[in-house]
């Protein structure tokens, strides 16, 4: 899904922020004092997303692990002065192990995500693997992995957070593969979550 900055005014708080998010008809995301508004999706980004939801939502049951889609906001880079006021953004997916840490009273915004898992967009891909993955990594600690996942062809990067602190990248290409999200004990089909996505 797309961002476009909708405020001309050039900054608000999180709390100002929220104020308008929890009214508004459409979401938007919050980025060091900036609102952007997200665009819709498209019937590849909805299929696809709803693919790995399923694969992850009948793995997950019975486990420490919880799936979040859609609605669910991330808090991230709020700390730390030179990068602005912080980030709150809706990941595609975000699974959260044991206990969900919130924000706020109004349980909407994670603090402890695992997993979150992003399908790009032609309009969201530099912003995906760039400014948010560095807020993610730098500003949450609990996160272990962090996909992205393409929609105009199957293809999907797995980053993997080492004990070390370094992030290691694996990158699966076709209909063919399987691979693991070792963190949460889950596994992941191409064909599966490319199914019904149809490509030009």
């Amino acid at each position: 899904m797309g961002l476009a900055k909708v405020k001309s005014k050039p900054y608000y708080t999180i709390e100002q922020y929220l104020v308008h998010e929890r009214d508004a008809d459409e979401r938007s995301e919050y980025i060091d004092g900036e609102i952007y508004a997200m665009a819709g999706e498209s019937g590849a980004h909805g299929d696809i997303s709803m693919n790995l939801a399923t694969a992850l939502g009948v793995q997950l049951r019975g486990t420490v692990c919880r799936g979040r889609i859609k609605d669910t906001k991330v808090r991230s880079g709020a700390l730390k002065e030179h990068f602005g006021k912080g980030m709150i953004s809706y990941p595609d997916l975000v699974v959260i192990c044991g206990e969900p840490e919130y924000h706020d009273k109004h349980q909407d915004i994670v603090l402890n995500p695992a997993v979150i898992i992003e399908v790009l967009s032609d309009s969201t891909a530099e912003f995906d693997r760039g400014v948010k993955f560095m807020r993610y990594r730098n500003f949450n600690p609990t996160l272990s992995d962090y996909l992205l996942v393409w929609q105009d062809e199957p293809h999907v990067e797995h980053y993997t957070r080492q004990a070390s602190g370094d992030w290691l990248l694996r990158e699966y290409d076709g209909l063919d593969k399987d691979f693991r999200i070792d963190s949460i004990d889950c596994s992941l089909n191409m064909a599966d979550i490319y199914d019904r996505v149809e490509y030009e």
